[in-house]
């Protein structure tokens, strides 16, 4: 048997549906390297001998590309091209500010090797899934439609020891400001791109909602939520599409909020490895291809995700799911996950509507700042603070 190709991935790939069908339509045996989001970043920028495809996000390029870990694609030899939506391609014309890493704004490589938005026929990551996230409620007697509407919520006193924010500097740090922002406590002159002084601001205050117990330590994987919300711990936080998915498949009433500011945004993507050459880069072809042809599409829509060539993935679906899932139409029928276990009910309509209505309402999108070497040092103080806070109030309790 031949060398597998060698993936580097993170948890929300659902590849495990995936791989089978995949190396049987590929023809080649294919090797998932999962890891947690910020352990996948610093392999693919450190380590590009260790895999031959990269798949994470667009916001993650501003480290790898800076240090040439990865190698141009070729649009020409990307037989979906053409038919990809216009999100990440034309991504500053949506949304009312568009903030942050904007994927359209790193997408095409230039001749002097730099990243922007000026089409070229070379980009630096195939345009794969992408979501719309905000935070998600879990409690009787709350419609959140009607009563969470902002980002603001997350400070709400009715949620204290209640809440948890993602670790993840690039992405929590966002859902935490927007929070600021919306309740006056803080204004940004750039929140996609923080001074010194705005993180120094904004981990003074996670760290003050940490000691008076507002927050509980924070999560990074997709599943770690889940139990938390079912025993109680938890009854507000930022939560990612397989999670939410997950808690509905438990049976727990969950629901994400349509925040009026607008939802952190994010799109995830393919690169390739610099080392990749010959018959190895003709495979990951074969694979990024074979990835945009639908079959993928229809599993990650399964978790809440969209993915770039939308009429490839309503292809291979029924109609009630695309229904469901991409048109935020009630579901016409009960609908099942990705694995096939029913986690929609019947006459449920999605959250924030249709996936054009969510696409028009990006408040900001996960970034790499500039100072992010700063960010992350404070950030993971701040992790740090609550997490001890947490081993104690367990043993108080």
């Amino acid at each position: 048997m031949s060398e597998p190709l060698r993936i580097l991935t993170t948890e929300v790939q659902p590849w495990r549906l995936l791989k089978d069908r995949a190396e049987a339509d590929l023809g080649f045996p294919l090797e998932f390297i999962e890891k947690d989001f910020i352990n996948t970043q610093r392999t693919a920028a450190l380590d590009p001998g260790s895999y031959d495809v990269y798949d994470q996000c667009f916001h993650n390029l501003d480290i790898v590309w800076h240090w040439r870990a990865i190698q141009a694609i070729d649009t020409r030899r990307i037989r979906q091209w053409d038919a990809m939506d216009d999100l990440t391609r034309t991504a500053p014309g949506y949304g009312p500010r568009g903030r942050g890493d904007v994927p359209a704004s790193r997408l095409f490589v230039q001749h002097d090797a730099t990243l922007s938005h000026s089409p070229t026929g070379r980009i630096s990551m195939l345009p794969t899934y992408y979501n719309f996230d905000s935070f998600a409620v879990s409690a009787p007697g709350v419609d959140v439609d009607r009563d969470v509407t902002s980002w603001a919520e997350l400070l709400n006193p009715r949620w204290a020891g209640h809440v948890a924010l993602v670790d993840e500097p690039a992405i929590g740090v966002f859902d935490f400001a927007m929070a600021l922002a919306a309740d006056g406590r803080m204004s940004f002159r750039d929140m996609g791109n923080m001074s010194v002084a705005e993180i120094d601001t904004m981990a003074d205050h996670a760290a003050s909602l940490i000691q008076s117990g507002h927050f509980q330590p924070f999560w990074r994987r997709a599943d770690d939520p889940v139990d938390r919300f079912r025993k109680g711990e938890l009854m507000l936080a930022p939560l990612w599409g397989p999670t939410i998915v997950s808690m509905k498949r438990h049976g727990m009433k969950v629901r994400q909020a349509r925040p009026a500011e607008g939802y952190r945004a994010w799109h995830g993507g393919m690169c390739l490895s610099r080392q990749l050459s010959g018959a190895r880069l003709e495979r990951a072809y074969e694979w990024l291809n074979w990835y945009l042809d639908g079959y993928a599409g229809a599993m990650v829509a399964r978790q809440g995700y969209y993915m770039s060539v939308p009429e490839r993935v309503k292809a291979h679906m029924p109609k009630a799911d695309w229904d469901y899932w991409y048109e935020g139409l009630p579901a016409a029928e009960t609908l099942n996950d990705a694995a096939g276990r029913p986690i929609i009910p019947e006459g449920e309509s999605r959250s924030g509507g249709s996936y054009r209505d969510r696409s028009r309402h990006i408040g900001i999108w996960n970034s790499t700042m500039d100072e992010h070497n700063y960010l992350v040092r404070r950030w993971n103080e701040v992790i740090a603070l609550a997490a001890t806070k947490g081993r104690g109030q367990r043993r108080a309790s």
